[in-house]
């Protein structure tokens, strides 16, 4: 069984290698080679990329990570109480129109989303409309091309993969411990801090890594919402990559991005095995 399990992975194993891993490699080779012509990658080897990534472009790598982590905190606050709510609902219907309208917004191109904001937060738009005419301002915000605008971007475009992921966990919750804890003299606070969360603690977590991670290496959205202003390290290697850019640098930079990846993933993993564990 051991041998015809090995063979069934083959095709998979060699997808993963010829498509994900090889490409990681050249990447990665990328990164320590010099500038030439056109901005392609020719020897020798250098550091000067991995130098100007920890320098000059630091700024944007912190920006990046800050964030992604701001994202990552307020779709936590906005997206328990959500989810908890939609879990704890007695009516199957209610629960499965408010679970609905949490994913509805998959339905519709995640560009044509992003679009839609510079629409809202334009100068001309239906934010600054209804503040004009409400008189709590006297002449339009500029919200538009703003770091501000991205992380409104960053938490509407990721907050139902922070919803769905405690959904599960609060779904499964069994609610007769807090009754127990009730009875044991603990008070709703104390119950929800010693009993609830961390029962549903691997949501949370998982929660976390699936809008911390995207949210890092965004280009998308920082490009149209937030221009010069909330450039991110994901447009940074798009600039690179393209035009007569600079394929070493956005090598390097990628090498960077995937290492904060890859770290964020095995706080993912150590946190979920040391929480199953307890």
């Amino acid at each position: 069984m051991r041998e015809n399990g090995a063979l069934l992975a083959l095709p998979t194993i060699l997808w993963l290698a010829i498509l994900f891993v090889l490409p990681l490699i050249f990447v990665l080779i990328f990164s320590f080679m010099s500038r030439g012509r056109g901005g392609v990658a020719i020897m020798p080897f250098t550091l000067d990329h991995y130098g100007r990534t920890f320098g000059i472009f630091f700024i944007i790598l912190q920006r990046s990570i800050g964030l992604a982590a701001l994202t990552t905190l307020i779709c936590l606050i906005v997206g328990y109480p959500l989810a908890f709510f939609i879990s704890t609902r007695r009516r199957r219907i209610v629960q499965q129109i408010t679970l609905f309208l949490v994913i509805l917004p998959f339905w519709t191109n995640f560009l044509i989303r992003t679009y839609s904001w510079r629409i809202l937060l334009g100068e001309e738009g239906t934010i600054n409309g209804i503040l004009l005419s409400l008189g709590l301002i006297s002449e339009p915000l500029s919200l538009l091309n703003t770091q501000l605008a991205v992380l409104i971007g960053l938490v509407y475009g990721f907050l139902p993969f922070m919803v769905l992921p405690i959904f599960a966990s609060v779904e499964r919750f069994d609610f007769r411990y807090v009754d127990a804890a009730h009875d044991l003299g603990a008070n709703d606070t104390r119950a929800f801090l010693r009993v609830v969360l961390p029962l549903t603690l691997p949501g949370v977590l998982a929660g976390c890594a699936l809008v911390f991670i995207p949210s890092v290496g965004a280009f998308v959205t920082p490009d149209l919402l937030g221009g010069t202003k909330g450039l991110m390290i994901g447009n940074l290697i798009n600039n690179q990559f393209g035009g007569s850019g600079n394929m070493p640098l956005g090598s390097a930079l990628s090498v960077v991005m995937m290492t904060i990846v890859m770290i964020s993933l095995l706080v993912y993993v150590f946190a979920n095995r040391r929480n199953s564990g307890a």
